[in-house]
């Protein structure tokens, strides 16, 4: 056996062979049974697209960057847990487009911000941080109140995402427009936009219900934030064992 493999190590071409095999059924090993599964995410009871709106705020919260300072990832570790809440899950980011996860927390992790503030801390928040949070180093956003948000592409938006396997319906998108706009209206019919889009937080997010600004859009993406999956379903406590 010893002889045999002596032969290999000195003979650089027969060796370079074997490896190259060896790696081959490694590899076939690894990646043939993803081709007999139709997703690797396990879903999840509640995880839904992103309604219009809350789909513009992720836009908006990608532009600004608030992902170098904020991520969305709670790891499995105790501290983790016990500070923001269950970890995260593969599911809560299935519809992500790119996720926003990260690596560098210079403010909190936002996974489960939602329904953690009221809209007017929010708004508070984001046009003078340090009135909320005195220690606070992030700049303020108070331009967004001015900003109407940009309507006119709102369908292509959500086509754009049905192209990469969000599940968005043609009746989603040929309502994404009336949907953004009743969101953010506390006193509009919002039966359809509930039914479409479970668990939705409607309100003048930004105390103005007559006009939908880019304020509106962030904080209504904010609230939804860690609210559409029900924990209760899996066992914090097994993390502390």
């Amino acid at each position: 056996m010893f002889i045999k493999h002596e032969k290999i190590e000195k003979n650089v071409g027969l060796m370079l062979v074997l490896t190259l095999i060896v790696v081959a059924i490694g590899g076939l090993v690894e990646i043939v049974p993803l081709y007999t599964i139709e997703s690797t995410i396990e879903k999840v009871k509640g995880m839904r697209p992103y309604t219009p709106l809350e789909l513009v705020g992720r836009n908006i919260y990608i532009r600004e960057g608030c992902y170098t300072c904020h991520s969305q990832q709670i790891r499995p570790f105790r501290d983790e847990v016990e500070r923001y809440g269950h970890y995260s899950i593969a599911a809560e980011s299935m519809y992500d487009h790119p996720f926003q996860w990260g690596s560098k927390r210079t403010g909190p992790d936002l996974a489960r911000v939602g329904g953690k503030y009221s809209n007017e801390w929010h708004a508070a928040h984001m046009v003078d941080p340090r009135s909320v949070v005195p220690e606070s180093i992030m700049p303020g956003y108070a331009f967004m109140l001015n900003r109407p948000v940009r309507t006119d592409d709102i369908a292509d938006h959500l086509r754009a995402n049905q192209a990469v396997g969000v599940p968005y319906t043609a009746e989603m998108v040929e309502n994404a427009l009336a949907d953004l706009q009743a969101q953010a209206n506390p006193d509009a019919d919002t039966e359809g936009l509930m039914k479409r889009y479970p668990k939705a937080v409607v309100g003048a997010f930004d105390g103005n219900p007559n006009n939908v600004t880019e304020m509106d859009a962030l904080i209504a993406y904010l609230q939804m934030l860690g609210t559409l999956v029900d924990f209760k379903n899996y066992r914090t406590e097994d993390l502390r064992q």
